[in-house]
């Protein structure tokens, strides 16, 4: 069977605030048979290490205890694993470096960290820049969130982006037995808009028959894309959401710091 991602990599600190990603990693690459790559980000730079050396080795101390705690979680749960710590100044970029070095095609990545003075964030710092940077597909995954179970929802727009949307998506549901729902919003619903949204869901689902997935539902609505989009994946019961990171057009926006960011932070399903 084609799998949507056969290089996944894992970026995580092995903290509360990691452990949904760490589960649905570690259920994805079971349910497909695949290895897994993880990274453990350290921070550190030359000043730090110069004024506080026990505070470095400290940190290694704990880097050495979390890569250890994963290997055994990886054991008992029978997962193929190889780990890496990667130290810098910057977390994200040590992140995206070890992506690219492996060249993955999917990372699995937690929301958001502790939440201080920014307690309104919706998506953390260091998440934002992965998302920027990454080279590939980026799996976010709030820390209650489970593998999908009951459906996938991929969010088209009428640009490029749109078709690779639905055919992960589309690989996505005929790996988990789903159903799969293919949906464009429209913000302004003119006739010039809705004719190039009935076209671009004629050509998702076209993409989508082609990997797979005989019949996927397609659906059009008006409104502020990221509100549809979290409307539509309850009223579905969809709890995968696949969505562009770059597309934005006159029917639907959303840009990485937009749409995606508000339909990223505010749902508590995997997108």
């Amino acid at each position: 069977m084609t799998h949507a991602f056969e290089r996944i990599l894992l970026a995580t600190e092995h903290t509360e605030f990691d452990a949904g990603a760490e589960r649905v990693a570690f259920d994805l690459v079971k349910r497909c048979g695949l290895p897994l790559t993880v990274v453990v980000p350290v921070f550190t730079n030359p000043e730090y290490e110069a004024i506080a050396p026990q505070i470095v080795a400290h940190a290694e101390e704990q880097a050495a205890e979390k890569i250890e705690s994963l290997r055994k979680k990886a054991a008992a749960e029978g997962v193929e694993i190889s780990i890496t710590a990667r130290r810098g100044e910057e977390l994200y970029h040590e992140i995206v470096q070890e992506a690219t070095d492996r060249q993955s095609d999917l990372i699995i990545l937690r929301r958001r960290g502790k939440r201080g003075f920014l307690s309104n964030v919706l998506v953390g710092e260091m998440v934002s820049k992965v998302m920027r940077h990454a080279p590939c597909s980026v799996l976010f995954v709030p820390r209650a969130a489970r593998m999908w179970t009951q459906g996938v929802l991929a969010a088209i727009d009428t640009s490029p982006v749109g078709e690779h949307v639905a055919s992960i998506a589309a690989k996505a549901a005929k790996q988990s037995a789903l159903p799969l729902h293919i949906l464009s919003v429209l913000a302004h619903d003119t006739p010039a808009n809705r004719a190039q949204a009935e076209e671009a869901l004629v050509h998702a689902r076209t993409v989508a028959e082609a990997a797979g997935i005989p019949a996927p539902g397609t659906r059009m609505v008006t409104g502020r894309p990221y509100e549809q989009v979290l409307s539509m994946a309850k009223t579905l019961n969809a709890d995968l959401i696949v969505v562009g990171r770059h597309g934005e057009t006159k029917l639907i926006r959303m840009p990485f710091g937009g749409t995606t960011q508000k339909a990223l932070g505010l749902t508590e399903t995997p997108v």
